[in-house]
């Protein structure tokens, strides 16, 4: 049911897609402290679900215009369904923006697969890689994507390792020209600051055990056929699909080093690793073991808010 579903690319995905993330939303607010309804309030909520709404469009563009599934949809439910078993992704508003900003360098660094104005997709993924990392200072990690992807492609033009770093720097100068105008200091526009914690106590709970073990399960399981099939994909598309690989590293990473550890920086996660799922759902040949393993992970969600 579920597979026939979105193994198409078709609007009525779409629509359940939003009411999947829309009770993401909601509940992931629920535990919130509530201000009182006002128009600036509820204004304000509707922007965080719309940019929440917008990263699950914006992997679906990635996934349909870089060709990185075989034209379904089962990374946009595969991203809901990850909401909304951790809805505390929904809830931290810097790593809501600093996510998408990620999601936007990402697809600059994957478009290098044509070879197209080269200069400006890479001044364009550290650009937004380094907007990403004012809101959430670890996103900054991701700068290492571009420069393992020119690795990948073998590329040994100086300017191309240069440009990178050009535009990190242009976000650095901007950032620190407003701060001194505003605050007469260069950091204090800054939002994140490097912090580190290696307390996982915070994730000792039933429902955080579950989400992470199952979500963790699936992953490295769909990520061993995923490595296995990058070497049957046509070679212009390989860097892309090890390009993926290594932002699901680094996110994994970013959820280790992780400052504040509520659950909300697994969202850096879920883009990689729908897409990495999505290509291990679409090789499944068996249609009933296909099924079970997305009702599994369509059912998850409803199980923890029994927790």
């Amino acid at each position: 049911m579920i597979t026939s579903i979105f193994s198409k690319s078709q609007p009525i995905n779409f629509i359940i897609v939003f009411f999947i993330t829309l009770l993401a939303f909601v509940v992931g607010r629920l535990g919130l402290p509530t201000e009182h309804f006002t128009a600036l309030f509820i204004l304000e909520e509707l922007g965080l679900f719309c940019v929440c709404y917008a990263s699950i469009l914006l992997v679906n563009f990635i996934v349909s215009k870089n060709s990185l599934s075989r034209k379904s949809n089962y990374e946009i439910l595969l991203f809901s369904l990850f909401l909304f078993t951790l809805t505390q992704t929904t809830s931290n508003i810097n790593i809501l923006f600093s996510n998408f900003f990620v999601l936007l360098g990402l697809r600059r660094v994957i478009s290098l697969r044509s070879q197209i104005e080269v200069n400006k997709k890479l001044f364009d993924a550290s650009f937004w890689f380094a907007i990403a990392a004012l809101f959430y200072f670890w996103a900054i990690l991701f700068f290492l994507l571009i420069l393992v992807s020119l690795a990948f492609y073998n590329d040994i033009k100086i300017n191309h390792w240069v440009i990178p770093f050009i535009g990190a720097a242009t976000v650095f100068i901007i950032t620190s020209g407003i701060s001194i105008m505003l605050y007469d200091s260069f950091f204090d526009t800054f939002k994140s600051l490097p912090e580190i914690s290696l307390n996982f106590n915070s994730y000792n709970s039933a429902a955080y055990i579950v989400a992470i073990t199952i979500l963790l399960s699936f992953g490295i399981w769909s990520s061993l056929y995923y490595i296995n099939s990058i070497k049957e994909k046509k070679k212009a598309f390989r860097v892309s699909f090890k390009s993926i690989l290594v932002s699901a590293i680094i996110a994994g990473v970013i959820v280790i080093l992780a400052p504040v550890k509520d659950g909300s920086e697994f969202l850096f996660v879920f883009a990689p690793l729908t897409i990495i799922i999505t290509n291990y759902i679409e090789i499944i040949e068996d249609k009933w073991f296909r099924e079970i393993f997305l009702a599994v992970l369509f059912i998850l969600p409803f199980v923890l808010l029994l927790l």
